[in-house]
């Protein structure tokens, strides 16, 4: 039991060395990329590429289930009641 409770020691030893050097070396490159952005007059755009206009705008559903409401934009995954089946039977038709 000695020996469990001494590496638990050592485990907690080495979290907290690593946590303090994981904040240092984050520190160090947040620094060069602050210095490269004021060297080279870097945008936000430049570093991390353009937001698209639409993101996050609410699209229109296109699909309603009949038995409960739900709706679907027919963006990303279909919902399962609409999976596997012909979508002009759920089609929102207005």
């Amino acid at each position: 039991m000695e020996r469990y409770r001494d590496l638990l020691a050592q485990k907690e030893q080495l979290e907290e060395l690593i946590a303090e050097a994981h904040k240092k070396e984050a520190a160090a490159a947040l620094e060069r990329v602050r210095e490269a952005v004021a060297d080279f007059g870097f945008t936000p755009e430049d570093v991390f590429g353009k937001r698209r206009k639409d993101a996050g705008v609410a699209v229109a559903p296109k699909y309603r289930n009949p038995e409960t409401g739900e709706t679907w934009s027919g963006r990303g995954r279909a919902p399962h009641w609409i999976k596997d089946q012909d979508l002009e039977r759920f089609r929102i038709t207005e």
